[in-house]
């Protein structure tokens, strides 16, 4: 068991392969056991790190709201590249795992060699959508504080199968790292110049206009839609997934 202590805060994580780093993070009360199914795949030429996140899965559980946050889980990703040598890496995630990639990029552009931005939105420019985004993400805390864990036995397949000590670390997360400030990542993404694959399953609706939005404004960008997949794109459709993300890696020359 690999762990990474950042600030007293114990972060779990695995690294598999070798080769250029790709660090993947999962999406919200997800861990990185979402990823088995992309191990062999991504870790033949790739030394791809996955973790789980501060209040997820074998991670640590803090017990003070303000160690859940944007700029904590951009450190925590910067600490563990730190942690296993790589200077710069390929950076992608999931859904909020996807949205911290492109926080990270936005605090370490110098870092990031490409991007994998999955079933993802980037925010939002308006108060009023954010204030709406913001009530959901505290309603979800309100459930897990009131029913624990069985809110999970209702989600999609990476939060279903996924196993944490207990409720408490993801309400947390869900009031300090689901919750978003301001538009500054949104804002960002015209200014991302590294390679980036925006990629979403064609069954994931709330996330679909997100993604044209995001193919729209990082130049460059590829978009995938996997057919027949959900929000967990990964998991519903391995194999479309797996060889769409090892041609944009190969083609991009990461």
């Amino acid at each position: 068991m690999a762990t990474l202590n950042r600030d007293g805060v114990n972060l779990y994580y695995e690294v598999h392969g070798s080769g250029p780093a790709l660090l993947l993070t999962h999406g919200f009360s997800a861990t990185l056991q979402m990823w088995r199914g992309q191990i062999e795949a991504l870790a033949k030429d790739h030394t791809l790190i996955l973790w789980d996140m501060r209040g997820h899965g074998q991670s640590d559980y803090p017990e003070a709201q303000a160690d859940y946050s944007e700029p904590a889980t951009v450190a925590d990703m910067g600490a563990l590249l730190d942690k296993v040598g790589a200077t710069t890496a390929v950076v992608g995630g999931l859904s909020l795992g996807g949205y911290m990639s492109l926080a990270f990029h936005r605090v370490h552009p110098e870092r990031v060699k490409a991007l994998l931005i999955i079933d993802t939105g980037p925010g939002y420019r308006k108060d009023e959508a954010r204030d709406g985004w913001n009530a959901t993400a505290i309603k979800t805390a309100e459930d897990f504080e009131a029913n624990g864990l069985k809110r999970l036995e209702r989600m999609s397949p990476e939060m279903r199968t996924s196993t944490h000590r207990n409720a408490v670390g993801l309400a947390k997360a869900a009031r300090g790292m689901l919750t978003q400030r301001d538009p500054a990542v949104l804002e960002s993404l015209p200014a991302i110049q590294v390679p980036s694959l925006v990629l979403v399953g064609s069954e994931d609706k709330p996330f679909l206009a997100a993604t044209d939005y995001m193919a729209a404004k990082i130049p460059g960008a590829q978009k995938v839609v996997i057919e027949g997949a959900g929000h967990a794109a990964n998991i519903d459709k391995p194999a479309a997934f797996n060889t769409a993300v090892t041609a944009f890696l190969k083609n991009a020359g990461v």
